[in-house]
Parts: structure tokens; C-alpha cells; sequence
């Protein structure tokens, strides 16, 4: 089976790898084992004994196999070697096979090893050496040996699942998804510049601070009890300021985030008790991964999600948490930041994909949402935003609703109008854009009569036992627009440009002032050429919001909350000094 490959090296390789006992750090390696699988010719290297560049060639005449390869690459990358040109990772492969599933040993690779009935060593042992390993020594010269071998079982499971897999695998697409692993090494590597003063600030006087963001914010509300929320004061200003709420099937409030973060949206008065609640409970600071360089770095997770979109921690990674706490984001004197994203990506997609030529029209009249107005004769057709801005945002909310699979109850809640209003709107979007609609139930019946769907680049997912007619449906925009977002990310990091972060249809570049706006101008090229390529010619805009030093990155849906948690962090300060003045 390998022979047929059209490569005269296949070269499986892990790394063993420490982090100097910090999280946030680049990668430190330890040791790495290679095994050619053509001429059965291994390497195993030790700390020190690296060089300068791979002891097997990298070029187009090898491919490069591993399992979940941005963490080898990542060792590439803090070696200084060059990247492979032709990359392999049965880690994605196996997730493309079976994703939309749940296999019984899980996507690790004792659990790919398990599916194809491989032996493997157990997870209880594998976790005992990774920790072994995690620890940065010293090891003794047994445990030295232990760790190189159980770095060479690895390449031996290698050896045994790629066999087993390569019926099963589109090498050409392999290849793509394999070079993005490649990207997100170097993504991975370079990190987040972070304001780590500032953060270490907010780490020493959170507890103090949370109390007083309670008695700060709660003054507009009076839901919390102490440092508790108390739903039935909640409901009582609910029905005060004549708001409508979900509610479970046994009649209490529905309180789960989501929820929460639909209605600030709907209610802009919400928003700042979403964000306190967010805040108690889920932000952990301390778990924020920054480098002794002051970079957040984190594992991108790439391919995790369904729709094979990167899925990092949300509490290790700086946009994972809320979003107030983006404003730690800082450039370093003589640089700036530039947050890049793609402009009303999936309508874009869902418009070409569908060949709706009404929604192309509307995509390309530069605002899609008053064109949806004009199109269904909701708006009169000289309406402007300007003009008519509550009812454009109305429109919005459908545009984006639909996206997202809202049904008319879900989609009144969101605008905060009555369900006759949201059900207007879906009639209008769905008379208007007949082709898209077509599109779109194919998709669900195709899932529902348990077929996969496939982006154009072949990434799949399989329907589940209890499939989601609405997360079907987006399945295509979402996936595609990973697609997108990966194919830019490989073309700008394989041209230098330095980026720091993909997030979602966006990514975040940091670069010196000098090199700015070539960067910036590298970087919106090559997400342009992606759309390309997966729209068959079509051309996503993107958007470019530039922060430099001294300023610091913000979220306009932060920016109250951020202001407010700094103004108390001033007078934490202040209460301090004051205290150490006094004694």
C-alpha cells in the first residue's frame, strides 16, 4: 500500500516536547524519533544533538507523516528547520473520516489505532510518559531511554494505522488540510502580544474587584444577592422593563449563556449583566496561557470542530473568554496590530454555493442586509442606513438568524419583536431568495437520509444519531468558510506574513510599523485569492481594523466593561497605597 504512494521518502516522525514549565511558552523539544517507511532507515535524536536543519530530506520527493502534525511542525519551528513541503496528518484524516461521529476510543491515536482493530499501548500509559515528559527534567539515563522509546512507539503505531487509513484518504485534499497544520504551527508559535502588566494586575485584585463590578453594575439591576443571582429578582426586572424571556418546560427562566448572550444582543440594556455573569463564572485568569515573552500561545485545536474550524481553549486563549478581556491585547512599541476579517463571509458563500442570484446582487451591493429591505419591498429603494437604520438592523437580525437556522420564536426573541415579526421576515427571505432555500433543504435532506456533506475541498461530516436539522443546514456556509479561512492562512504564513491568530472568518496580523501596511495589504490578498478558490472565482471583501502602540485592541462589545474594570482596578490600587501609607 505505501508503495504506490508517488514519493520516494515517507518519513513518520514525533516529537517529544516541554514547554519550561510555563504554559504560553514555544515549544522546547526533547527528543525526536523518524522513521523512513520505505528504506526502514530511524533516527533518534536527543536534546542537543538537533543541528541545524532534519536529518531526512523535507522537499517535494518526501512525504511527512504524523499525528497531529502542527505539534512536530511547532518543533520545526522552534529548531529553526525548514517546514516540510508535503505533510500527512492522520490525525485530521481520521477526524474527516468519521466526523459528525463519536468513535469508541475517541480521535487520539489509541483511539484511531482502536477503530482499525491496531494494537496500541494504553491511554493510562501514554498519559504517565507525557507527564513524564512535561515535567523538563532532569532525567535520569533510564527515564532518557524511556522517553525515546516511547517516542518510537509512536512512529511505530505510524507505521501500522497509515496503511490502514490510505484507502480511505483523498491525498490531494490530505495535502491541503496537511499544509494548514503547517500554518497553524507557525500561528502557534509566533502568539498574541499581551499586556502582561496589566494582566498581572487584574490576576492580583480579581477577587476584589469582582465584588465591586457586582455592587457597580447591580445598582441598574437589583438581581444579585451578595455575589449570588437570584432569579426571581432577575424575573422582577424583566417585568419592570417589559422584556420577554425564555423559559424551560418547567416554567423557570432559561439562564444558560447562550440565552443570555441572544438577548444582549436584542436588549443592549442586558449586556453588561451578561458580561458580569460570564465574568463570575467562567473567567479564570489564571488559566490564560502567556509566555515568558508575554505572547499568549495555546494549541489551536485545529480541525476539532465539526465544521473543521479551529476550536482553541476558551479559557487558555485570549478570545476565548470574555470579550472585555480583549483589550489586553497590546503592541510593543514600534508595531501595531491588525484584526482582519472577512465581510459577511457565509451570506457571500451561501450566495455563490447556491447560485442565487439575488443574494450575489445583494452580497455585492456592499450591504447585504438594506439590500434584502429593497429586494422584498420592505424598504422603500432609496432607503440608506443613515434612513433607515432600525429597520436595517431588523433586517440583519433575519439575514444572520437564517444563517444560524432560527425559527420565528428564536429569531423574535433576538430582535426583541413580537413572533409576527420575525415571521414576516422568514416569509420574505425565503420569497426572495427561493434558490438559496432550495439549496439549503437539500443539504438537510441529504444528512437527514444519512449521506455525508462535503465542502469543496472535501472536508465531511456524517449525521449523527439525533441529527440537527439547523446546524445541517449551515453546515456548508460554516465549513466552507473554514475552508476559506485556512486556505489564507496557508498562502499568507508560507509568504511571511506574520500572523498571530485565526479567529473564526478572521485573523490578527502583528507587525512593525514599517511593514504594516505591506502586511496588511499581503494578508487581505491572500484571503481574496482563498475565496477564490473555493467559490470557483467568487470574491469575499474583508474588513481591517488597525490598533498601534501605544492603543490597545478592543471589542466595541467590551469596551464598557473593560472601562469599568479598569476604573476599579485604579482604585484597588489606590486602596492599597493608602493602607501601606497608613500602617
Amino acid at each position: 500500500m505505501i508503495g504506490a504512494l508517488p514519493y520516494r521518502h515517507v518519513v513518520a516522525v514525533d516529537f517529544e516536547f516541554e514547554f519550561g514549565g510555563r504554559d504560553g511558552n514555544p515549544p522546547r523539544p526533547v527528543c525526536m524519533v523518524a522513521k523512513d517507511l520505505r528504506t526502514a532507515q530511524c533516527w533518534r535524536i536527543w536534546r542537543g544533538e538537533f543541528g541545524t536543519a532534519p536529518p531526512f530530506p523535507v522537499g517535494d520527493e518526501t512525504l511527512f507523516v504524523a499525528y497531529y502534525a502542527s505539534a512536530e511542525l511547532g518543533c520545526f519551528k522552534a529548531l529553526g528547520w525548514p517546514m516540510p513541503t508535503r505533510i500527512l496528518d492522520l490525525y485530521v484524516e481520521f477526524r474527516c473520516h468519521l466526523n459528525g461521529t463519536q468513535p469508541p476510543l475517541g480521535f487520539g491515536l489509541v483511539g484511531a489505532l482502536g477503530y482499525f482493530g491496531l494494537d496500541t499501548i494504553s491511554a493510562h500509559e501514554k498519559a504517565e510518559m507525557r507527564d513524564l515528559v512535561l515535567g523538563g527534567g532532569p532525567w535520569t539515563s533510564e527515564q532518557r531511554e524511556a522517553i525515546l522509546e516511547y517516542c518510537g512507539s509512536d512512529v511505530a503505531a505510524l507505521e501500522r494505522l497509515l496503511p490502514a487509513m490510505l484507502p480511505r484518504i483523498d491525498l490531494p485534499r490530505a495535502l491541503l488540510r496537511g499544509r494548514y497544520m503547517a500554518a497553524a504551527a507557525a500561528m502557534e508559535f509566533s502568539g498574541i502580544p499581551i499586556d502582561v502588566e496589566t494582566l498581572g494586575l487584574l490576576r492580583q485584585y480579581w477577587a476584589d474587584i469582582k465584588g465591586q463590578l457586582i455592587s457597580t453594575i447591580d445598582a441598574d439591576y437589583g438581581v444579585f444577592e451578595g455575589q449570588t443571582f437570584k432569579a426571581d429578582r432577575f424575573e422582577a426586572f424583566l417585568v419592570r422593563e417589559g422584556i420577554p424571556w425564555a423559559r424551560l418546560p418547567s416554567g423557570a427562566l432559561d439562564l444558560e449563556r447562550d440565552t443570555f448572550r441572544e438577548m444582549a444582543a436584542a436588549y443592549p440594556i442586558i449586556a453588561p449583566l451578561h458580561e458580569l455573569r460570564h465574568a463570575l463564572s467562567e473567567l479564570r485568569l489564571n488559566d490564560l496561557s502567556v509566555g515568558e515573552d508575554g505572547r499568549n500561545r495555546t494549541m489551536l485545536s485545529a480541525f476539532r470542530a465539526r465544521t473543521g474550524r479551529n476550536q482553541p481553549s476558551n479559557s487558555k486563549f485570549i478570545f476565548g473568554p470574555s470579550v472585555w478581556l480583549r483589550g489586553l491585547i497590546k503592541p510593543a512599541e514600534g508595531h501595531a496590530v491588525a484584526y482582519i476579517d472577512y465581510s459577511n463571509q457565509e451570506f457571500g458563500i451561501a450566495a455563490k454555493l447556491s447560485s442565487d442570484q439575488n443574494m450575489i446582487d445583494a452580497y455585492n451591493s456592499g450591504d447585504p442586509y438594506l439590500a434584502f429591505g429593497k429586494q422584498s419591498g420592505r424598504v422603500p429603494q432609496d432607503a440608506t442606513k443613515a434612513s433607515r437604520g432600525s429597520e436595517r438592523q431588523l433586517l440583519k437580525t433575519c439575514v444572520l438568524g437564517v444563517q444560524y437556522g432560527m425559527g420565528a420564536r428564536s429569531l423574535a426573541r433576538r430582535m426583541g419583536q413580537p413572533e409576527i415579526v420575525a415571521r414576516t421576515l422568514l416569509r420574505l427571505h425565503r420569497e426572495t431568495y427561493r434558490q438559496f432555500w432550495r439549496y439549503a433543504e437539500a443539504a438537510v435532506d441529504t444528512a437527514m437520509l444519512g449521506m455525508p456533506l462535503t465542502t469543496v475541498f472535501g472536508w465531511t461530516v456524517r449525521p449523527s444519531a439525533e441529527p440537527n436539522p439547523r446546524s445541517l443546514q449551515n453546515f456548508p456556509m460554516q465549513a466552507n468558510g473554514a475552508e476559506m479561512l485556512r486556505i489564507a492562512c496557508c498562502l499568507a504564513t508560507e509568504r511571511g506574513i506574520p500572523i498571530v491568530a485565526p479567529v473564526h472568518d478572521a485573523v490578527m496580523i502583528y507587525s512593525p510599523l514599517d511593514h504594516l501596511d505591506q502586511d496588511i495589504a499581503g494578508m487581505r490578498a491572500a484571503m481574496a485569492e482563498a475565496s477564490r478558490a473555493v467559490l470557483d472565482g467568487f470574491e469575499v471583501r474583508t474588513d481591517v481594523h488597525v490598533v498601534k502602540y501605544p492603543d490597545r485592541y478592543e471589542d466595541g462589545r467590551g469596551r464598557v466593561m473593560w472601562a469599568r474594570v479598569m476604573e476599579l482596578l485604579e482604585r484597588c490600587q489606590k486602596c492599597e497605597l493608602g493602607a501601606l501609607a497608613n500602617v
